[in-house]
């Protein structure tokens, strides 16, 4: 098992604070979602759990291990990866050469989004954005981490694309957390932790069961 966590975590933009005291914990093997609207801090949370913003008060735990000042790019090598919501490809690299970035052996990768085999050849920057969210998750996929979180997985899909995705998230042997602006239908017959964060602060923490009630 792994854990990763934000303990009473701050982040601030300049003078405006983003984050006040944020606590969370994501378990895994499993899949941890972090509800809320636009503004509310999810993404940044995220963020923070990945090392690419810098926490102004509380800390990031790892494995029952402080990892607040531990850059992240050491982060990644230790097992976590982040898509970002935006710029989550090399776009000027064509699609074998941006999944080749994350194993020698793209087949897992094709097995995963068929849709993405007839593309190998084209630059990932000409692709829609599914396509582009097809690929970033796949490079993750591929990578085997240990951590894996993802703003927006579904963005720009179909919904069979989103479903898949979904299914290929919730199956990973990782400590999955996800942001999302609400509870995507596919995960509500799934076990999920959820976390809903509205102005900065934690509103909401249990059961994806729980938050429908």
């Amino acid at each position: 098992m792994t854990t990763v966590s934000l303990r009473h975590a701050r982040v601030r933009y300049g003078p405006l604070e983003v984050l006040h005291g944020v606590t969370l914990a994501a378990p895994g093997p499993g899949l941890t979602v972090l509800l809320g609207r636009n503004g509310s801090g999810r993404t940044t949370a995220l963020r923070a759990l990945a090392g690419t913003v810098p926490l102004s008060g509380g800390a990031v735990v790892w494995d029952g291990a402080d990892v607040t000042r531990v850059p992240a790019y050491e982060r990644a090598r230790r097992g976590l990866c982040l898509v970002p919501e935006r710029q989550a490809v090399f776009g000027s690299l064509s699609v074998r050469e941006n999944l080749g970035l994350a194993a020698p052996d793209p087949a897992p990768a094709l097995d995963a989004y068929p849709q993405l085999r007839p593309l190998l050849e084209r630059r990932a920057g000409t692709l829609s954005g599914g396509e582009q969210r097809m690929l970033a998750l796949s490079r993750a996929l591929l990578a085997r981490a240990r951590v894996v979180l993802v703003d927006e997985p579904a963005q720009g899909m179909s919904p069979p694309v989103a479903a898949r995705t979904y299914e290929l998230l919730s199956a990973l042997d990782a400590c999955v957390v996800i942001a999302e602006q609400r509870l995507p239908p596919d995960l509500r017959g799934r076990p999920a932790l959820v976390y809903e964060l509205r102005r900065g602060s934690v509103v909401f923490a249990g059961e994806a069961g729980e938050l429908r009630r």
